[in-house]
């Protein structure tokens, strides 16, 4: 196939967003990066005026230097014509590599080709996820999670703990604020202030309904119609006795919930107030008329007990999930020996910035 690849029109937005399948190649997500003081590039592909593919590309300046790197996180499978683009762009953009992060499940039939890719010793995205069916009824959903999932979940409503969609200013500002507190009982980093704020003021209530006019890369039929939302986030809190002890901010995108940002207090544990976050989350997911929960990363198969992510990774088994596996990531290496010295470089960062964590 001879694909056509150029930058989309402003009135190719629509056309864009139902090419792209994660949120995070949302049209919208691109613009709020762009607020955020990061580069943006995107670019679209046409097969004889079709429109067969899209990606959307950050650029990111590396601190006292003239280079930069560049991100695709969650997008399609490159094809060669689109590893060309990227080399134009890598090299008019001085970038050292390009990380690409496709949203592509792997299996037996189905692996990235080479295209002189590099597997990447630093991924950013974790490689696995849980997937819940959102078509099942709510009795099906109740039957297939864990029966400890299934008992927290009535612990919590019988001791009265209360869920709801909350996108108010107040609402936000508690979210902020279990956010900060979240961040440093479990000893992660996590992004600013800044950043969520100007997320959320870019992302709350968008919503439309697109038809699809053509195939893409995912199998959807030509003609059919979609329940199909421009990148929407939604402010989910579970509140006891008028406290709020869980925030939520969830996403969807062309008919799939995401659940990237979490937080919550350390008061009031007992009442199990996350496990019927989650759960109404589900059946929040099924009001909007989302097919899928992709619930943003899990731990493998067999995942290691100690691993400081292994709670997070139970927690979302509980609720009965498919674990899916991704290719992983790759980078496409433009400039080999700065590339080395780059991750050396971020290896010992890490190594410094983890110690320092812990040390706190």
């Amino acid at each position: 196939m001879h694909m056509e690849v150029r930058e989309p029109k402003e009135g190719e937005k629509k056309v864009f967003n139902t090419i792209v399948t994660h949120p995070l190649q949302a049209w919208e997500w691109g613009e709020f990066r762009e607020k955020t003081g990061i580069k943006v590039i995107r670019r679209i592909g046409f097969d004889k005026s079709k429109a067969v593919y899209a990606f959307q590309l950050t650029i990111h300046k590396i601190p006292r230097t003239k280079y930069t790197l560049g991100y695709i996180p969650k997008g399609l499978l490159p094809t060669q014509e689109i590893i060309e683009e990227l080399k134009k762009i890598g090299r008019k953009e001085n970038c050292i590599f390009i990380k690409l992060e496709p949203n592509v499940v792997r299996n037996q039939e189905l692996r990235i080709r080479n295209y002189g890719l590099q597997l990447s010793s630093h991924p950013l995205f974790t490689k696995f996820t849980f997937h819940l069916d959102l078509t099942k009824s709510e009795e099906e959903l109740l039957k297939n999670m864990h029966q400890k999932t299934r008992y927290n979940i009535r612990v919590a409503q019988k001791r009265g703990v209360e869920v709801m969609e909350d996108n108010s200013d107040k609402a936000f500002r508690n979210y902020l604020k279990l956010m900060e507190e979240t961040t440093k009982r479990q000893r992660y980093y996590a992004h600013d202030e800044e950043y969520h704020q100007k997320m959320w003021q870019m992302l709350k209530s968008q919503k439309s309904t697109l038809r699809l006019p053509f195939d893409n890369a995912q199998g959807r039929r030509s003609g059919q119609e979609v329940k199909s939302q421009k990148l929407s986030a939604h402010l989910l809190i579970a509140k006891y006795k008028g406290q709020v002890l869980v925030a939520w901010i969830v996403l969807i995108f062309n008919g799939v919930l995401y659940y990237p940002y979490g937080a919550s207090t350390s008061q009031h544990r007992e009442v199990m107030a996350s496990n019927l976050m989650m759960w109404e989350a589900i059946k929040f997911g099924q009001k909007m008329e989302c097919h899928t929960f992709d619930m943003w990363g899990s731990l493998g198969p067999n995942p290691n007990l100690k691993d400081p992510w292994y709670g997070f990774h139970r927690f979302k088994e509980g609720y009965g999930g498919e674990l899916i596996e991704f290719v992983g990531s790759y980078d496409l290496v433009l400039n080999p020996f700065l590339y080395k010295l780059y991750n050396l470089a971020h290896r010992a960062r890490w190594l410094y910035l983890r110690g320092k964590k812990l040390a706190g």
